[in-house]
């Protein structure tokens, strides 16, 4: 048996999204800045999908830029709120601890450029509260930019709630909602979201194309220069097969969200609490503010990669954290953020389900798991250390 569980990471593109792509590669191949019939319609396909999508956050379809992904409009999205703030003689930013490093590497960046950037502690339990974020804003911060739900402990944070927040200061409001597009309920306007990220192929889209919505009436600072496609603002000719793809797949997974919701979240919780009964053992984020797919565990006394390789070799695909770092040997930063020891965050593993896993799936990771901690503690001179007592046990 083999059981994807790295649905975090990315998805299986859907039967819907592969058949929205093809008519744009087979009929409606042409560039949709061409004037000629072939061109329109491509043009016309494009313009539908702008609708899709758009109606799928509560917003007007001249407010989603195409971009690659949810790095790009991540980048686009700090960059322009940067560039209105200096302008504004407005210099500091509000983030977490916890973001993914498309964000706290272009704050990084942005540090560089004089800009003060503070990161919000995060609580234990992964979580930022609408206070925290009150309580952070100054007379000079031009941006708040917090995750809509984390991508390796699937804490939800409180959008709506740090969004009026923010609204009520007179501050721009960024989300990147690249895990929550397709799994929770969006609404920009009720939410107070003045910018949000997201990315096909977390919701059975495809790679290599995302969207961010832009309030009306917010510049954007360019990042890619070259012709006038996305009203000016992304250059390059759209991918339209991809974006096709991606507003077919984003509509069917809000048409089916709250099923989806349910089957989902009842193999999550059945994962939760098989191996909360693994020795030493604590599950990572907020139990009831949690994406419903998300499982993330510490096992202390072993090694992630080593749990990874075990798995697959048991036929189970999982992940010890963000795919996007799957080759640093540092431990997880979400994990050191919200407490997590070094030695413990070095022994994670993330499952993140979805729709099409099934009841046989989730006992067959509650037999491999198990039995692969117990196989790697046998072999590890820490573990021998710990159940000795010349170690204290952290878990």
């Amino acid at each position: 048996m083999t059981v994807y569980a790295d649905n975090a990471a990315t998805t299986r593109m859907s039967r819907t999204a592969l058949d929205a792509m093809l008519p744009a590669m087979e009929e409606n191949y042409g560039n949709p800045s061409s004037l000629h019939s072939v061109g329109q319609r491509a043009a016309e396909l494009l313009m539908k999908s702008r609708e899709t999508v758009a109606r799928c956050l509560n917003c007007q379809p001249r407010e989603i830029i195409f971009t690659s992904g949810g790095s790009e409009a991540d980048n686009q999205a700090l960059l322009s709120a940067a560039a209105i703030g200096r302008r504004k003689g407005k210099m500091h930013i509000i983030s977490t601890a916890f973001e993914h490093h498309a964000i706290l590497h272009t704050l990084k960046k942005l540090e560089k450029e004089g800009f003060e950037v503070e990161l919000l502690p995060v609580h234990e339990n992964g979580m930022v509260s609408a206070q925290q974020v009150a309580d952070a804003i100054r007379e000079d911060t031009c941006l708040v930019t917090v995750m809509y739900a984390n991508n390796e402990i699937g804490s939800i944070l409180p959008i709506e709630e740090i969004g009026a927040v923010c609204r009520e200061k007179g501050v721009l409001f960024h989300t990147d909602a690249v895990q929550a597009a397709g799994h929770l309920p969006i609404d920009v306007q009720a939410q107070h979201i003045d910018m949000l990220s997201l990315s096909g192929h977390k919701f059975h889209g495809p790679k290599g194309v995302g969207a961010l919505y832009v309030r009306g009436g917010i510049p954007l600072v360019n990042v890619i220069e070259g012709g006038a496609q996305e009203r000016g603002k992304r250059a390059g000719t759209e991918n339209v097969p991809g974006i096709a793809g991606m507003a077919a797949a984003l509509e069917e997974a809000c048409a089916h969200m709250e099923e989806n919701r349910v089957k989902v979240t009842a193999l999550r919780d059945k994962l939760i609490a098989g191996l909360s009964r693994i020795p030493h053992s604590a599950v990572n984020g907020d139990l009831e503010h949690r994406l419903p797919g998300n499982v993330n565990f510490c096992f202390e006394g072993i090694e992630g990669e080593s749990l990874l390789l075990l798995l697959d070799a048991a036929g189970i695909c999982a992940s010890s954290g963000s795919a996007c770092t799957s080759g640093s040997l540092d431990p997880s930063h979400v994990l050191l953020a919200i407490g997590r020891p070094h030695e413990v965050a070095h022994g994670s593993l993330r499952l993140s389900l979805c729709e099409w896993n099934t009841q046989e799936e989730v006992d067959h990771i509650l037999r491999e798991v198990p039995r692969v901690v117990e196989y790697l503690r046998s072999m590890s001179p820490v573990w021998k250390d710990l159940e000795s007592g010349k170690k204290a046990f952290m878990l």
